[in-house]
């Protein structure tokens, strides 16, 4: 997952920038209502982490201008505000989920896993596309009865795929998905043929069908057409 994290306490802020990439996400970071409604509009997040007090702003008015722009992510709201009208104003303003300060990271990390199944998956653990299985709770992918050995990249990328399902992704796209910013845009997409072709090759070898499509200059169509 591509994860924006939106708060003003750099300790908190680095923390759980790092558990959330120890657990193998691409993760982004704000300090400031400005930082955030800058990287939002400039980019796609599956979750966004917004905390509510901010020094420039309020979180909730990042929200609003998210709704307002007709935004798709996953809002959890993270706040030290724990009384009843607090998370029922964060919610009707648009929120996905509300989670308050002092937290455990597994919980945070379970309630983003949630939001990404509602938003992305119709709420399910398990995916099929023919003869592939994904399991997203183990992030186990299955050809058949044959469990793939995937990396990280790989499984994300095979996630991106699917949930993109008969659309054409440009290999930007996956870049930046994939990878976010932790890397600086090239005109070499090496890496990323690399991954693809590392992927279509382990599918392949397990008895699965190719639906990887190369779109000519532009990037890929994951499709049984």
């Amino acid at each position: 997952m591509k994860i924006l994290v939106v708060e003003d306490d750099r300790s908190l802020n680095g923390a759980i920038h790092d558990y959330l990439r120890m657990e193998g996400h691409i993760v982004e970071t704000a300090l400031t209502y400005r930082q955030a409604i800058t990287k939002a509009a400039d980019n796609i997040y599956d979750c966004i982490i917004l905390d509510l007090a901010l020094p420039d702003g309020n979180g909730l008015d990042v929200l609003r201008e998210l709704k307002a722009n007709k935004s798709t992510e996953g809002i959890l709201i993270l706040s030290a505000k724990s009384t009843l009208e607090d998370k029922l104003l964060g919610l009707t303003t648009g929120a996905d989920d509300y989670l308050t300060k002092p937290f455990h990271f597994a919980e945070l990390s379970a309630r983003i896993n949630s939001i990404y199944r509602r938003n992305n998956l119709q709420g399910l653990n398990e995916i099929q596309f023919n003869e592939i299985k994904v399991n997203t709770t183990g992030n186990q992918v299955y050809v058949g009865n044959i469990l793939l050995e995937l990396t990280r990249k790989e499984y994300d990328l095979l996630l991106f795929f699917i949930t993109n399902r008969n659309r054409v992704v440009t290999k930007e796209s996956i870049i930046e998905h994939l990878w976010g910013d932790e890397v600086i845009l090239t005109d070499s997409f090496d890496f990323v043929y690399t991954h693809v072709r590392n992927l279509r090759r382990k599918i392949t070898v397990a008895g699965g069908k190719d639906y990887i499509k190369s779109i000519y200059r532009f990037g890929y169509k994951f499709t049984d057409n």
